[in-house]
């Protein structure tokens, strides 16, 4: 290895806090990049990490130089893609949502992947707010505010959400005509991934938000659950419009309110601010804006 190979394990050290996991990152034996690693210490004249049974940490000399070191590969990187006119390439990391991923990436795959076919790609699927740096991730879509999540934010677009119950429901407990009417209904309670807490249901009129909290004898903390609940006639529910376009054509969910939508729900893609966005991550954010930017949400 060079010193910039060793460099870049040095930064997968890091950011995974293993030498296992930067290792398998990276294709090499554990024993030899813990090799590599001593070697780069020798040649920098500090100890760079420190290590535990469980953690590897960097000191706050390894700190200072995996800024250096980010800076420096993400210029080599530049500087190679410009010169030599590149293709991306590599694994690229995504994480997203299951059904927002089959619904409108999946269909559209192929063209990305033919479009560059050095890139290898990797989908993880999940609601919560992944660690990118401490799992290897390279960026995430994810719906809701994320501003305070501390990461670089890249609007994709928003989604259209709707308030709905199956007919039993409604011919049990009536349709309302007005939010004053949601008195004497019920919800199924879903739990937000970040906050831990019930949401409320949400309405816009006449451009304010206002919020409604209904009782529910059910919670649940996922969202496929809340709609099958919802189809069995268990409350109210609010979600995007694209994952219920099925049950509103065959009639198994009816639209409650339509005149007092929730709010629009944007959807953005989001990555390390300690990094410079690699080709491959640029490539794939551009290709998922168009996608989303021509999709029914």
């Amino acid at each position: 290895m060079d010193r910039l190979d060793r460099m870049q394990l040095f930064v997968r050290v890091v950011e995974r806090r293993s030498f296992t996991a930067a290792a398998a990152d990276v294709g090499l034996a554990r024993s030899t990049a813990t090799e590599a690693i001593k070697l780069l210490e020798a040649d920098v004249g500090a100890r760079l990490l420190e290590r535990t049974t469980r953690h590897v940490t960097p000191t706050l000399d390894g700190q200072a130089y995996y800024q250096r070191c980010l800076s420096i590969l993400s210029e080599v990187e530049d500087a190679n893609s410009v010169f030599r006119n590149a293709q991306p390439q590599g694994t690229l990391r995504i994480d997203a949502h299951g059904l927002l991923t089959r619904t409108f990436l999946l269909p559209r795959l192929p063209e990305f992947l033919n479009r560059y076919p050095l890139l290898e790609l990797y989908i993880g699927q999940g609601d919560r707010l992944v660690d990118l740096v401490r799992e290897g991730i390279d960026c995430v879509i994810r719906a809701g505010d994320l501003t305070d999540s501390g990461m670089i934010m890249r609007r994709l677009a928003t989604i259209q959400e709707v308030t709905c119950a199956s007919p039993a429901y409604v011919e049990k407990h009536g349709m309302p005509s007005s939010i004053e009417d949601l008195k004497g209904h019920v919800c199924v309670g879903f739990v937000s991934s970040r906050t831990g807490e019930a949401m409320p249901l949400e309405f816009l009129i006449e451009g304010q938000t206002r919020f409604v909290h209904l009782p529910s004898r059910l919670t649940v903390n996922n969202s496929d659950t809340m709609a099958d609940l919802a189809r069995l006639g268990f409350g109210l529910i609010q979600a995007p419009r694209y994952r219920l376009a099925a049950d509103f054509e065959s009639g198994a969910l009816v639209e409650i309110l339509p005149q007092y939508p929730p709010p629009p729900t944007p959807l953005s893609a989001l990555y390390p601010q300690n990094r410079q966005l690699a080709s491959r991550v640029r490539v794939f954010l551009d290709w998922a804006a168009d996608v989303f930017a021509g999709a029914k949400l």
